[in-house]
């Protein structure tokens, strides 16, 4: 559509805000109504958003119109993530949660392989049939708000209503504001609280601007060192190929973490999620059309990504565990948010300045801070073992 790489990058990390910020407001979504009143009202709310981006994209000024819809799509959908994940421990008995936290994690990998894939293929065929780009997004979006309006009525028949999910008592606002303040001074006081920040945000600093800049490589022409790959090309590559890489190199790192802890798989995990940016380098200096290649370079890339990113997600589970574990665990992801936000707004603009190539050589220099904050960081060598189940949730 014409935007360019800085606006891209700029524009699209500012969505990560609303998780960075959901610790402050996932109280009120605790203390007011119920979870399952939250949940179905963020779907509509989704529906709208994505009716909006629809509706909007033919507009002269659709950048600025959608741009504003996605942010409302943003708030809505972790909104949302916070009522579903205090609805799924209301809703089912700890048993119970166990048995089916195999079946959520699986139809989360088919969401994503729907919205990054089969979906994002499904415009680049429209794009083709009908040489109309905004026309083909705009039969996407339309089609995407129509499965969340059918969501919000399914929803709103068959969802069980839990006993315990019940509006809380009346709660006064001192002590809500006192608890409110003390989780977050309980974090932020603790031992070696600048290494853990700095190892939170750091650990995917490579990574936070090379997902961003990805896409667009596949993208672009050639003769600006993009691989010219069409729509649906990109949708299988990325979305499709890419997305089942990565879910099965998380699969793979929770096995993995599950049998010697997070101890002995930090220093492995932390390799698996760097090194493989080599192959972006790779592409851009060869820029291969060789369609076998790009889809194993991708795979091995996103692998090393999801078996990686298993040794971050357990080291947020270690320190958020006591007394405030769900709350500071919310605080946690807030930070990773943050570290995937802030690089990622000036990628696009540093991948204009240099050129892909260079850009991605950059991208492998900005994974030696995380090599280094790790040598400081201190983990139980027992944590992690057989909490397979927990990090699949």
């Amino acid at each position: 559509l014409e935007i360019s790489n800085t606006e891209i990058a700029l524009y699209t990390s500012w969505l990560y805000l609303p998780w960075v910020i959901k610790p402050f407001w996932s109280p009120v979504v605790d203390l007011l109504k119920t979870k399952r009143f939250w949940i179905i009202i963020m779907q509509l709310f989704i529906g709208a958003g994505l009716a909006g981006v629809a509706f909007t994209l033919p507009t002269e000024n659709f950048f600025q119109y959608t741009l504003a819809f996605f942010w409302l799509l943003a708030f809505s959908s972790a909104t949302h993530d916070i009522a579903a994940d205090g609805f799924y421990m209301l809703g089912l008995k700890q048993h119970q949660q166990a048995y089916f936290v195999g079946i959520r994690s699986t139809f989360y990998r088919i969401a994503m392989l729907a919205g990054q894939g089969l979906l994002v293929i499904l415009a680049g065929h429209l794009e083709e049939s009908s040489g109309k780009i905004h026309f083909a997004w705009q039969i996407t979006f339309l089609i995407l708000a129509a499965l969340f309006v059918l969501f919000f009525i399914y929803h709103l028949f068959v969802l069980p209503h839990p006993k315990s999910d019940s509006p809380r008592e009346k709660v006064e606002l001192k002590h809500f504001v006192n608890e409110f303040v003390r989780t977050f001074i309980s974090f932020f006081k603790r031992k070696e609280i600048l290494v853990i920040v700095l190892f939170i945000l750091i650990y995917r600093l490579g990574e936070s601007q090379l997902v961003k800049m990805a896409s667009p490589f596949l993208l672009d022409g050639k003769e600006v060192g993009g691989l010219e790959l069409s729509t649906s090309d990109v949708g299988f590559v990325y979305g499709t190929i890419g997305i089942i890489a990565l879910s099965l190199g998380g699969i793979l790192g929770g096995i993995a973490a599950s049998r010697h802890g997070l101890k002995f798989w930090i220093w492995w995990m932390l390799l698996a999620i760097n090194l493989p940016d080599l192959v972006y380098v790779y592409l851009a200096a060869t820029q291969t059309s060789n369609f076998i290649l790009i889809n194993i370079c991708v795979a091995v890339e996103q692998f090393g990504y999801g078996f990686g990113f298993t040794a971050f997600m357990l080291y947020l589970i270690f320190i958020s565990d006591g007394e405030y574990k769900t709350a500071h665990f919310a605080i946690a992801t807030g930070l990773m948010a943050l570290g995937m936000m802030l690089p990622g707004m000036i990628s696009g603009w540093i991948q204009e300045q240099v050129g892909y190539l260079n850009f991605f050589i950059w991208v492998c220099i900005s994974t030696i801070p995380a090599f280094i904050i790790t040598k400081f960081i201190n983990i139980d060598p027992e944590f992690g073992k057989k909490k397979s189940a927990l990090l699949e949730e």
